[in-house]
């Protein structure tokens, strides 16, 4: 057997494995191959403008044609276009989850046991002392607005806010969440990369537990149970960042970088049942 072939095989293998679901999710909301196709192309002229240019060199048109296998033409339209829609909010996405994580953390808004209080919008150790904490000097209103937009903070009757979630993931309004979707498994699948590349001398932390033969009705205690485990470790791991996150925004000659941890339930029914 020609051994150059099984990774190209085993790539293929995993491309089909990753492929099913995304492809049920973009079938699910009416997505055509067309604009699949065409995002594709545009991931592939970036990765190979961006991630494979030579050492000292510009990005050139011609060799992400060669890298791509896409013609020339093809390759300058696409570098041409801009297409602000497929970035993700991030700033906003972070500066609403920094608060929120405030929230449910700082003494100074916790109530005798431990819990989040409820706030009212000023005063003392209100909502707007809470948001000049953690988002600096963004609108308490803007951050407010975001976080009753996705369902992550509600107005009580008498006009307190109250956190109804303890992480920043929206209730309602799918563009949000499919936000969240890019973000993530782009995260995921950057790891897994690295790891392939690096694994053996700067190996990054990418474990999973999983058991094949579980039955149905044991679900929805280890659902409770892994979700109150991994709240209380992301809890743990965000008071870390926190304490460390110190490079202003002028320390411009500080070498910085994204980090973190996530975590995600998963379950696949084997008797035909749910998808």
């Amino acid at each position: 057997m020609d051994t150059r072939t099984q990774p190209s095989k085993a790539l293929n293998a995993a491309l089909m494995h990753l492929l099913r679901p995304l492809m049920r999710l973009m079938l699910r909301h009416s997505m055509p191959f067309g604009v699949f196709e065409e995002l594709a192309k545009r991931a592939y002229v970036e990765a190979a403008m961006n991630d494979f240019a030579i050492p000292g060199k510009k990005p050139s048109i011609s060799r992400a044609s060669i890298l791509t296998g896409l013609t020339r033409k093809d390759v300058q339209r696409l570098v041409s276009s801009n297409d602000a829609a497929r970035e993700v909010p991030e700033e906003r996405y972070n500066r609403a989850a920094r608060v929120l994580t405030g929230w449910i953390r700082d003494p100074d808004f916790l109530n005798p046991n431990g819990q989040p209080r409820t706030l009212d919008i000023d005063g003392e150790a209100g909502f707007a002392t809470l948001v000049r904490r953690y988002s600096g000097d963004v609108p308490p209103r803007a951050v407010l607005d975001e976080l009753l937009r996705v369902g992550a903070v509600v107005r009580r009757a008498d006009g307190q806010l109250a956190p109804v979630t303890r992480a920043y993931v929206p209730q309602r309004g799918e563009a949000e969440k499919l936000d969240i979707l890019g973000a993530d498994v782009a995260g995921l699948i950057d790891t897994i990369d690295h790891n392939l590349q690096h694994g053996e001398t700067d190996p990054r932390f990418q474990r999973k537990v999983s058991y094949r033969s579980i039955a149905v009705a044991h679900l929805p205690a280890f659902r409770k149970l892994s979700s109150a485990q991994a709240q209380l470790l992301l809890e743990k791991l965000d008071r870390w960042l926190a304490a460390h996150d110190d490079v202003g925004p002028d320390d411009t000659d500080v070498p910085r970088a994204q980090v973190g941890l996530g975590i995600y339930y998963m379950e696949e029914r084997l008797d035909g049942a749910g998808s």
